[in-house]
């Protein structure tokens, strides 16, 4: 897979398909892009669950934060890394351990590791690498236009309000995702 560009309708289908996201390296500082990916990825609906050893024990964004991913006790689609990326491999390596075995592995902006990558998609797990899932999500929803930003989608069709926070939602017909 070519990780320097990905199609609309790849992001898309992760972020309709996943339900349950961890986030490896979330703070409960809310100042830290970790904590408003959080807060505006529960907004939209989904179940995101926090991973960070020094706050293990403790909510962020009144969610339980787990000392590692194997602590948590429900399943995960995705595991969103906000790591460094030589952090990667291992947290890669700790996915791949779990069962059952999430969806996809999500590294964040900036977050890159090509071998971690080609390991997980060997074992047939989607992977996305220097992109955020909020970022994604607004800008397939058009969403992100509503700050003035181009989000590359031009669209005629009347949004259609779906359940979260001031949420379009994700277009669900897969011609739809193209931008058209």
């Amino acid at each position: 897979m070519d990780h320097d560009s990905y199609d609309n309708a790849y992001i898309s289908g992760i972020l309709q398909s996943v339900k349950t996201i961890a986030v490896v390296g979330a703070s409960a500082n809310d100042v830290r892009p970790s904590f408003f990916v959080m807060k505006y990825m529960l907004d939209k609906g989904y179940q995101v669950i926090p991973v960070n050893p020094g706050q293990a024990g403790k909510p962020i964004l009144g969610q339980m934060t787990y000392a590692r991913l194997s602590d948590i006790p429900v399943a995960i689609d995705m595991v969103d890394i906000f790591r460094a990326s030589d952090a990667v491999p291992v947290i890669v390596e700790e996915t791949l351990a779990l069962d059952p075995l999430p969806k996809v592995v999500w590294m964040q902006l900036t977050v890159r590791h090509d071998e971690a990558a080609a390991r997980a998609e060997a074992t047939g797990l989607k992977v996305v690498m220097n992109r955020c899932p909020k970022i994604e999500y607004a800008r397939l929803s058009g969403e992100i236009g509503w700050n003035g930003v181009n989000s590359g989608m031009i669209s005629s069709r009347k949004p259609v309000m779906r359940s979260g926070f001031q949420s379009y939602g994700l277009r669900t017909k897969p011609e739809d995702s193209s931008g058209a």
